[in-house]
This record gives structure tokens, sequence and C-alpha cells, in this order.
């Protein structure tokens, strides 16, 4: 049975950033519960990296445009003949609400800039092994606390993650779903072609070949080129098919 990869390609510089935060927060989740400082430093560091994301560029502000702008391509979609407008209504109410919640959350990251255990660790990581226990008291005694005190703890710092992570999951749901998965073919290890405005590539792949895909491009236009895992014994079919969808 084969086994089929994903790989997702952002087109512009938006989906790039939305994407590193959904890949951050998941990675916030995979720690949890904390019980033991490689938890807790795995925790902190993708605390750090998300705080660093927020600090570039107008992230509330491009997620509700966003927001808005998915409203008004469900209201073209209502006028199309046989469309299951009970499903239109229901995005479109969703898209709605958390905008509204969105727009009324505090400062993105405010809570988490303003934990002082955060901004101490949050220092000591550039630091190669800055986070012993002589360096970080602090979360050295943290970590001692009774489970349950640091399991609230945290719930409270995801807590206020939750309007943002629960606009972008839609957000992006709802962009992955926009087209279909079809059928393409590279000759000699490359394919290229018009991006229709797309904001993501899916890409998926047998893994059996043991290839990778390299994109280059943007919503326009895009160039994909197949290479091999161990590059020295790999080899490229002539013809190599792949599903592709644009999104």
């Amino acid at each position: 049975m084969s086994t089929q990869i994903l790989f997702e390609h952002p087109l512009n510089e938006k989906m790039r950033t939305w994407l590193r935060i959904e890949f951050l927060i998941q990675q916030l989740q995979s720690s949890l519960p904390i019980n033991e400082s490689a938890d807790a430093l795995h925790f902190f560091r993708n605390m750090g990296d998300l705080l660093d994301v927020f600090e570039r560029g107008e992230i509330r502000t491009d997620i509700l445009k966003e927001l808005e702008r998915q409203q008004r391509k469900l209201l073209t979609w209502s006028e199309v003949p046989g469309v299951d407008m009970q499903r239109i209504d229901s995005l479109r109410s969703q898209l709605k609400e958390r905008g509204s919640v969105l727009m009324s959350a505090p400062r993105l990251g405010q809570t988490l800039r303003e934990d002082r255990l955060i901004a101490l660790v949050r220092q000591r990581l550039s630091i190669p092994g800055g986070c012993c226990s002589f360096d970080l008291p602090t979360l050295h005694i943290w970590l001692h606390l009774p489970q349950a005190q640091r399991d609230e703890q945290v719930s409270f710092w995801l807590a206020s993650l939750q309007p943002l992570k629960q606009s972008l999951d839609l957000l992006l749901d709802i962009i992955r779903n926009s087209a279909p998965f079809r059928k393409q073919t590279s000759l000699n290890g490359f394919y290229q072609d018009n991006g229709d405005d797309a904001d993501l590539l899916r890409l998926q792949l047998d893994l059996a070949w043991q290839l990778y895909p390299q994109i280059s491009g943007h919503k326009s236009r895009f160039a994909i080129r197949f290479l091999p895992l161990d590059s020295e014994r790999g080899i490229i079919p002539e013809r190599l098919d792949f599903e592709l969808a644009c999104c």
C-alpha cells in the first residue's frame, strides 16, 4: 500500500506567516503536559518563536481582512444554482463571529509578553545551555510545582491565543478545501504552471519515490523541481505523477 506525503507551499508572505503560526501553536500543544525540563524548553522555545512572529507585520489586520474577503466570496457562491445554502450560511456566520472575537481581543501576544516566567526563559534561550537550573532557578522551581498548578498556568497562556487560533483554523480550512487535488505529471523532475491568484499549493507525492518538491514562485506563476532525498544515488523518473491543488 502506497503512502502519500502532503507538502504545502505558501505563494505569498501572508500565507507563509499563517502557516508558521499554525505550526508553532501545534508545537506548543505537542509538548503538553509539561512535567520535565525537556517539555518545558520545547514549549518556551516555541512560545518565544511565536512572539517573534507576532512582532512582524499586521497579522491581526490581515486575518480580519481575509475573514471579510471569504465572507464576500461565499456571498457570490450563494448565487450559484444548486449550492448548499445551509453550509454557506453556516460558514458566513462562523467567519463573522470569529472576526468579532478577534477584533475585541487584546493585542496579539500581550498576555504572554507580560508574563515574567516567559520573559525570563526567553532571555536565556539564545545562550547555549542557558536554561540550566543555576541559570534559571525560577524555571527550576516552577517545574517542581504540583502538576495541576502548572497545567492551570499553561492553559491560561494558551487561552490567550484562542481568538487568533480559531480564526486562523477556520480560514486555513476554507482555503485548503477551496480547490480539489488533480493529477499532474512532471517531466525529468520539473513542472510549472500558472497560480491563478492562489495563496497555497498543496502537493501529494508517493513516499516510495523518496523525492521532495522544491517550489519557487508566487500567486501568478510557480515552478516545482523534484529532488531525491539521497542526493548521490537517488533517481528522478522521466515522468512522475503527483497530485496538486492550487488553493
